[in-house]
């Protein structure tokens, strides 16, 4: 038979080995590849595992890792030739057929050699497998106890942290945990050796009230850890409160933790207090008013609503010690009757000033203002901020702006603000805005027509020009003038007659012609009587008849 990697005819075979690198462990493998294999494989397959390098009929050397629970392997290979003899480990085995093949105990190393003959050129060739069975990665505990006690949660492989309590009358507890491995290693709080599957312990706890640890560390064959943890509360009797407070308060009488009965006294405008409990023992439980923390945690807080204005409303703690004994604190908290007060601490109104000056006890004021001042501003605040407010029926804020608007000239404006206490006894605050007179006597509009016809005044009509003329023919014996004031409070007149009464904004009047020259005088005489304007319109008729 002939070998790979010998001289055959005119072709060279050439072996050579390339070294793969693995783990950071520092091992290496060697693969062989022939760039000549004379008998190649097609397939090659090994279960359970994975060839590596993956397979290449070239490559004649391959390594596979099977899992601890692997007692064998299945090789399965097929040659390319169907005339090639195939052995695996010295067995004559069929093309495409499973080998099984007995690994050794989980570490160790199997090699499997399949060797390849054909018939037709008597050549020959030998592929290896080198089977790692891998150590057991199990680092679980199968079963897990503490005497006197129980577990929580109940013990399951998965979970890690348990804790067990105790009375306080017991010093110590005997831990005794299994591996589900006994190949693997214990350590810790317990010890159990490799092909020792339990372990056991007795662990002094500390004092009552304290928690005592206890690990153990289970080892897998492969280097694989897992930590199991358990905490032993050795339960103390301590049902006090180190520590008691209510915000806004304070408790009457000061706190101590003998004291179970307190009151706190709030003001009418406390809608809810703040109530923190401090247990003197973490590992005593809270209820009642205030929820527990949880185990551990000392403090625990609640916001309480209080009842409505006038009323009480009573808090109770409830201090449950690990061993079970329970202590009641009681807390009442007096909400104050509702205020009656009624009263503003400010009031002002822009632009103005008020007469008397303001006083929370004076409820009439009056305001002067310029006639040209259309509105004000009416602010007002309140002493009890829980009271409410409304200006000329209207919802306000305290502190908040009104704008109010006022009448014409030379009225007043009353301005009402309601206060309401807490307690719904109302006041209410006056105040006047009285708004000065016009002194406005002009006017802002002045025309004559006769008939149909606007005549023309000569200049244009301007507020500020008194004299004027016009010309008619002398057809014409009366004209119409119509005069609109600035101020529709001022009064009109043309004549001696009224003709723009105050209130109303224009009037006309027809006045008749005498002579060549008619002078009209329209007299405007302001809203307060102290100012006076006449505009004269001269009003000239011609000497030549109009032509038919």
């Amino acid at each position: 038979m002939r070998r790979d990697l010998i001289y055959i005819g005119q072709r060279f075979v050439v072996a050579f080995l390339l070294t793969l690198s693995l783990s950071s462990n520092g091992c290496s493998d060697s693969v062989s590849v022939s760039e000549d294999v004379r008998v190649p494989l097609a397939s090659l397959v090994v279960t359970p595992g994975t060839l590596q390098p993956g397979f290449f009929s070239n490559t004649t050397s391959y390594k596979v890792n099977a899992p601890t629970s692997a007692d064998s392997v299945t090789v399965t290979a097929t040659p390319k030739g169907s005339t090639v003899e195939m052995t695996i480990n010295g067995l004559v085995t069929t093309a495409g057929q499973g080998r099984a093949i007995s690994l050794g105990t989980p570490g160790s190393i199997t090699t499997i050699t399949i060797v390849l003959f054909s018939q037709a050129t008597g050549d020959e060739t030998t592929y290896t497998i080198h089977v790692t069975r891998l150590l057991s990665s199990d680092d679980n505990l199968s079963a897990l106890t503490v005497t006197p006690g129980t577990l929580a949660p109940a013990f399951t492989s998965d979970t890690l942290d348990y804790t067990v309590n105790v009375a306080a009358t017991v010093t110590s507890v005997t831990v005794s945990a299994t591996k589900s491995d006994p190949n693997a290693v214990m350590s810790g709080s317990l010890t159990a050796g490799a092909g020792v599957a339990t372990g056991q312990a007795t662990i002094p706890l500390g004092g009552p009230g304290t928690a005592t640890p206890v690990t153990i560390t289970v080892a897998a064959p492969n280097g694989t850890i897992k930590t199991y943890g358990i905490t032993v509360n050795r339960l103390s009797s301590d049902n006090n409160l180190s520590n008691l407070s209510v915000l806004p308060g304070p408790l009457s009488p000061t706190f101590a933790s003998n004291i179970m009965t307190y009151t706190v006294d709030v003001t009418n405008n406390v809608s809810q207090v703040t109530v923190t409990a401090t247990k003197s023992d973490p590992n005593a439980v809270l209820s009642g008013s205030i929820a527990d923390p949880g185990t551990g945690q000392a403090t625990g807080q609640a916001t309480i609503s209080l009842g409505g204005p006038g009323t009480a409303t009573p808090i109770s703690i409830t201090v449950t010690a690990p061993n079970g004994n329970s202590k009641t604190y009681s807390i009442t908290v007096n909400r104050a009757a509702p205020s009656n007060n009624n009263n503003l601490s400010a009031l002002t109104v822009i632009p103005g000033s008020l007469t008397p000056t303001f006083d929370s006890a004076l409820l009439t004021y009056t305001v002067q203002v310029p006639t040209n001042v259309n509105g004000v501003t009416v602010t007002a605040t309140l002493q009890n901020a829980n009271a409410t407010m409304e200006i000329n029926g209207q919802g306000t804020s305290s502190g908040q702006p009104r704008d109010i608007a006022l009448g014409t000239p030379g009225s007043s404006t009353g301005i009402n603000i309601l206060v309401i206490a807490p307690s719904g006894v109302q006041k209410t605050y006056t105040v006047t805005v009285q708004r000065a007179a016009s002194n406005d006597s002009r006017l802002s509009g002045l025309t004559l027509s006769s008939g149909p016809t606007t005549l023309i005044l000569n200049p244009a009509f301007d507020p500020n020009q008194l004299f004027y003329t016009t010309s008619v023919d002398n057809s014409v014996n009366a004209v119409v003038i119509s005069a609109t004031k600035s101020d529709p409070q001022a009064t009109a007149s043309v004549l001696g007659t009224v003709i723009a009464a105050p209130g109303i904004s224009s009037g006309q009047v027809t006045v008749p012609l005498f002579g060549i020259f008619t002078e009209i005088v329209v007299t405007v005489i302001s809203q307060d009587s102290t100012s006076e304007t006449r505009y004269s319109i001269t009003v000239i008729q011609s000497l030549i008849a109009p032509s038919p």
